[in-house]
């Protein structure tokens, strides 16, 4: 019955997804090419570090058994966690980390209320499920936050604050973190079962809107940077990018968000599209979006008015503060 309720759960959001990101300027819908459905890691966004912090940059096998590199990685070689320790990582603050030193992760599509892991299969093989066996908690970790789920295999599971726990197989050795931010639903656990960040820094969705004293709501990144629209693109019928080689260098590519992964943002003409370079890049409202490499900070807007031709995105994809036409 589960699986049954799960499966008609699934078809009824794709259903949705199809409805909101109708190709720009038809009233159909698009193929599924062009269809906002997350980020492009392969089957369900487990399967490429593409925006790992790790040294790492190949793609692991989103296979059943993943490539030769993958199946011979400690994290799939481990098999117990042992003790649990707190690990400083300059990008992300807190980590946790099992007993050999190697990060431990947290997906997104699980749940902590109550504990359930819904990574099995070739997903699985690249996200090791940590056993609940001998875990056991270390310095600065509450061992109160340490908990078992039963998986379908009848195994069990640690979690931690609930959420069950992961190593990642391209994680080759003690603090590395290739698999931070992998399809946009993978994250390294901090070590109350959050996921790690940097004090001061807010658990952001992957696009939202925050107000600016002088230009109003502006699209905001998951790293609370500033979203651009440049006047040289293009949205209908299809979008395309006039930002190539060196100013994407300046501008770079927004990739794609999963739509559910957004607040305040205009979901008509949510999308994503292949440039020519075979990179993915997110739209609203059809039009591409970027950030700045000029903004240091979350909350910068040295990008506004920059050449008159690029400007921060409002929530409907309208570029502001541009002249009028």
């Amino acid at each position: 019955m589960k699986t049954s309720w799960r499966s008609a759960s699934l078809v009824a959001s794709a259903a949705a997804v199809l409805v909101l990101t109708t190709a720009c300027g038809q009233e159909s819908a698009p193929s599924t090419g062009s269809q906002n459905v997350g980020a492009t890691a392969a089957a369900g966004g487990y399967g490429s570090p593409g925006a790992g912090l790790g040294t790492d940059t190949g793609a692991a096998g989103a296979g059943a058994g993943g490539d030769a590199q993958a199946s011979q990685s400690p994290a799939t070689q481990t098999s117990v966690a042992g003790q649990l320790n707190v690990s400083a990582n300059g990008e992300l603050g807190n980590v946790l980390t099992d007993s050999a030193g190697l990060t431990l992760y947290r997906f997104d599509e699980d749940t902590a209320e109550p504990p359930k892991s819904n990574c099995d299969g070739a997903c699985a093989t690249t996200w090791p499920p940590v056993p609940a066996d001998d875990a056991t908690a270390g310095a600065g970790i509450d061992k109160a936050l340490l908990g078992e789920v039963t998986r379908t295999d009848g195994t069990k599971q640690l979690t931690i604050g609930g959420w069950p726990a992961y190593r990642y197989a391209k994680d080759t050795k003690a603090g590395d973190v290739v698999g931070q931010g992998v399809g946009g639903k993978w994250f390294a656990l901090a070590p109350d079962g959050k996921k790690a960040k940097k004090a001061g820094l807010a658990d952001l969705p992957g696009l939202s809107t925050r107000k600016d004293p002088k230009l109003g709501e502006v699209v905001v990144d998951k790293n609370g940077h500033t979203v651009y629209r440049f006047l040289k693109d293009t949205a209908w019928p299809d979008p395309i990018s006039a930002c190539k080689g060196a100013c994407l260098e300046k501008w770079p590519a927004v990739a794609p968000v999963d739509i559910n992964d957004t607040e305040g943002i205009q979901k008509k003409g949510y999308m994503n599209f292949t440039r020519p370079d075979g990179v993915k890049q997110q739209t609203i409202n059809c039009w591409p979006i970027y950030t700045f490499s000029g903004d240091k900070a979350p909350g910068d807007t040295n990008g506004q008015g920059v050449g008159g031709t690029w400007y921060a995105a409002a929530p409907d994809g309208k570029p502001i503060g541009a002249p009028a036409k």
